[in-house]
């Protein structure tokens, strides 16, 4: 009877359509556990009689029903047994890491204006929620951080760190590393020994003459031993955060801590294997057998996934690195990893190693950098950051042991200045800067507390041991960082003594030009302008060029010089043309004229440390920089690069020399060449008043000797104004020019009086596309003239006039030249000199080139 039954049940399930509505009907959870029951006896039934009579895909259908009604009772009692959604492993591990984040960029926007770096405040986000502060309430612990919780999350960040090295590593430039220069290397060395030596045998003194526990007699060399190391990975953090990677204290501190990388990175490695082989109490062959596992690694890694990688990226030729390799890389970090660990060893053994073999730079390192470095700088390493001041105890430290390990930490920080002062001094380093490297040499990162992490899970550490070795962390670095900010001051080695601007310059002295490259598209218009400043015998030109190349896929900003019959380096931008624009200048001023060129591979953020120092160094009267913005042949405008404002506006701020800013419109005008032909070139200046428009007269005076360029110069007279003392001052100025220039038909002066911001503007409009080059002067005094033009004002590094005049609707086809006076002291130069053009004396009253009158109303 009961067969029956079930076979005729069986039989109308066979038909699809309303199988379909039987797993819809399913989903309603009120009845799921009682279908679950039936279709168990129904099942069972049949199992047992045999089901001779019932077609296979009706059994089958059943039996996948049952599965479907199974599963969701299993969701249905799980979410009966766990009202709370933080029982689930995923919602809890989001919100970790939600709060971890939130609290560290608190902690973050707290401490920054204090002078904290931001590893200070990571590590004190995850120390807020750690047995320190909150997690000693047992709710915390319960609801946010139970025991698998945890598991959970430090598995999350030690695959974090992976990532993290991985990248750090692409970033270094091997082939540097050995080539590092010997001031460097002395102080490397100087560092490294005497950081080792002196802290290791305190220790040894320590455990011999004072009585302590096992447990820190045993640690306290170990402890010794990393104060010694100087990881670079560390240290260009720091020195990036604190933004002075690239001045001289920066580049040296860098040099010294990646040349002792080089010293330590072998000795951890060797150091870590005999801890494996002493905690496990085994014999020398097993030392042996790691040492050799780990020459098999490195093998494979160099002479295998080296090669490959190298022969992918040369198979490309030059086409973007694809998706498959990237994919490649990431299961190769993790197959290093896995081997690492197999071996015996740390799991980001491999994952350092693979990243010293990949190519730095471009293609293949800037593309690792551009797609994985916002994921593991901005997420992955606050985040074991954060768990490594979860794990801190702060209440289990013990007042004897720390007393001990204290003195130990001091006298390594002390040890590593005076290792810096000794060679620092032979070398003659300032003093204050030796201090300075010392102070960054001491700086601590992911790379030591992964260190302690590491002797902690290793049962070398006890927890209280490891606590207050995290807590010497955060205590060091916040007092590094504020010390270097108070001590240090990047902008003062740029500060010049002397007036070098073209203004104060002798007449017929050399001229010495620095012009900053970003694209190719900047040299024509640039080596327009070099050429129109009229290199001859009597007063000769030197050129310093310097390329500007964003650092991408490199921790190590470079600084390359290139001798004259050199050829600039192939970078991100192809170097050939302004090479070729160098060498055709040279040979066209043959005998009047130098060029020295430079390449600074640098980060925009800091490249004006650079352009700066180079410019200080070679003596420069005037540098000019690119615009940002770039126009297009159908006169659109396009956003260039954001970072070359960034510059600009430092360099404005920095340089110990006068500085211009070049609007490039030329691709509009299709203004003439001056180092191919003998075509007329126009230059127009725009006199308002002020240091910044005396400047960009007396560059243009110069120009006026230049048989090929021909100068005319708009003085703007405010009506009404004739008897004030600002205007007599600029009367003698301008009549001084015309004087220098009264034989020279290629220069002239005219004055246009008008009355307010509107006239001036629409005067302005109707004349500067004559020209193809027009000069004005950053600064002016206050005037009526520019009353309402800075309320619009986009690019503040242009001032009032400079940023009308590089309004794509306010002016065409013509290039803009804005120049910006020597400061002195870090001020405008504004008082007017007792010599105030040059060396020339007037022996006779100057000819004015115009007469202008003016009628009762106002008209001319």
């Amino acid at each position: 009877m009961h067969r029956h039954v079930f076979l005729g049940i069986i039989a109308t399930i066979g038909n699809y359509d309303e199988y379909f509505q039987i797993r819809a009907d399913a989903m309603n959870m009120r009845s799921l556990i009682r279908k679950v029951e039936v279709f168990q006896l129904l099942l069972e039934y049949l199992n047992d009689s045999g089901s001779k009579g019932c077609n296979l895909p009706s059994l089958l259908c059943l039996k996948e029903l049952y599965l479907l009604l199974y599963r969701s009772k299993i969701l249905l009692d799980y979410c009966a047994q766990s009202s709370n959604p933080l029982a689930s492993p995923t919602p809890l591990l989001f919100l970790q890491v939600s709060l971890i984040t939130v609290v560290t960029q608190l902690m973050d926007a707290f401490l920054r204006p204090l002078g904290q770096t931001s590893l200070v405040s990571q590590i004190l986000g995850g120390l807020v929620f750690g047995p320190s502060m909150l997690g000693h309430k047992k709710m915390v612990t319960r609801i946010l951080f139970p025991m698998k919780g945890s598991l959970i999350l430090n598995t999350v960040a030690t695959f974090c760190l992976n990532f993290f090295y991985f990248i750090c590593c692409v970033k270094m430039d091997t082939g540097t590393m050995l080539k590092t220069e010997k001031q460097a290397i002395t102080i490397g060395i100087s560092v490294f020994a005497f950081a080792f030596a002196i802290p290791l045998g305190l220790s040894f003194a320590f455990t011999s003459f004072v009585s302590m526990d096992k447990t820190l007699a045993s640690a306290l060399p170990l402890i010794a031993i990393s104060q010694s190391f100087t990881v670079f990975i560390s240290i260009s953090v720091l020195l990036t955060e604190l933004k002075i990677l690239n001045t001289n204290v920066g580049r040296l501190a860098l040099s010294s801590a990646m040349f002792t990388d080089v010293v330590s990175l072998p000795l951890i490695t060797v150091i870590f294997a005999v801890m494996q082989v002493k905690t496990a109490n085994k014999s020398i062959v097993t030392l042996l057998w790691i040492l050799l596992s780990i020459g098999a690694l490195l093998v494979v890694i160099f002479y295998v996934m080296r090669p490959t990688i190298i022969w992918y990226i040369s198979r490309l030729n030059g086409k973007p690195i694809d998706e498959f390799c990237i994919v490649c890389i990431i299961l190769c970090v993790l197959f290093t990893a896995f081997c690492s660990e197999f071996i015996g060893q740390h799991y980001s053994m491999g994952p350092i190693f693979l990243g010293l073999a990949v190519p730095e730079g471009p293609p293949l390192g800037s593309t690792l950098i551009s797609k994985m470095e916002t994921l593991t700088g901005g997420f992955l390493y606050p985040l074991y950051l954060a768990v490594s001041g979860l794990q801190t105890d702060i209440f289990k430290i013990n007042f004897r042991a720390a007393w001990i390990i204290t003195v130990i930490v001091i006298v390594a920080f002390l040890a590593k200045i005076i290792a810096v002062i000794l060679p620092g001094y032979y070398y003659k380093v300032p003093m204050k800067d030796c201090v300075v490297i010392g102070l960054v040499l001491n700086g601590r990162g992911i790379a030591e507390l992964s260190m302690y992490n590491l002797m902690k899970n290793g049962q070398l550490l006890t927890g209280q041991l490891f606590s207050f070795m995290v807590l010497t962390l955060i205590l060091i670095n916040g007092i590094i960082a504020p010390l270097v900010k108070l001590t240090y001051n990047s902008s003062a080695e740029y500060r010049s003594g002397k007036r070098i601007s073209i203004q104060h310059t002798k007449q017929d002295s050399e001229l010495r030009i620095m012009v900053c490259f970003n694209k190719n598209e900047d040299i024509p218009t640039m080596f327009n302008i070099i050429e129109a400043s009229c290199a001859s015998r009597e007063s000769n030109v030197e050129v310093i060029a310097i390329h500007l190349v964003e650092l991408l896929g490199r921790s190590r900003p470079l600084l390359l010089a290139h001798q004259p019959h050199d050829t600039l380096p192939v970078t991100n931008c192809d170097s050939t043309q302004l090479d070729n624009a160098l060498k055709q200048y040279t040979q066209l001023n043959e005998g009047c004229a130098h060029v020295q060129s430079f390449t600074s591979i640098c980060d925009f953020d800091t490249i004006h440390e650079d352009v700066c120092g180079i410019s200080l160094d070679r003596r420069a009267n005037i540098l000019i920089m690119p615009f940002h913005k770039r126009w297009e042949i159908d006169g659109t405008v396009e956003v260039k690069n954001r970072g070359v404002q960034t510059i600009n506006i430092k360099v404005l701020e920095r340089a110990p020399c006068s500085v211009g800013i070049l609007i490039d419109r030329a691709i509009l005008s299709g203004s003439p060449s001056l180092l191919i032909g003998k075509s007329a070139y126009y230059v127009g200046v725009l006199f308002i008043g002020g240091a910044d428009d005396a400047e960009a007269l007396a560059y243009a005076s110069r120009m006026a000797r230049h048989e090929c360029v021909n100068v005319s110069v708009i003085r703007f007279l405010v009506f009404g104004e004739e008897n004030s003392k600002d205007r007599k001052y600029e009367t003698n100025l301008v009549d001084e020019y015309r004087y220098c220039n009264n034989r020279n038909s290629r220069f002239e002066i005219t004055e246009e009086v008008v009355k307010d911001g509107i006239e001036f503007s629409t005067s302005v409009r109707g004349m500067v596309d004559c020209f193809d080059l027009v000069m004005v002067g950053k600064s002016h005094p206050q005037s009526v003239l520019l009353h309402g033009h800075d309320q619009w004002s986009e690019c503040p590094e242009l001032g009032v006039i400079g940023d009308m005049l590089a309004s794509k609707d306010f002016v065409r086809k013509a290039s803009v030249l804005v120049v910006q006076q020597q400061r002195m002291g870090g001020r405008f130069i504004n008082a007017m000199p007792s010599q105030i053009v040059h060396n020339v004396p007037m022996n006779e009253p100057p000819i004015p080139s115009c007469t202008i009158s003016i009628d009762e109303n106002g008209r001319m």
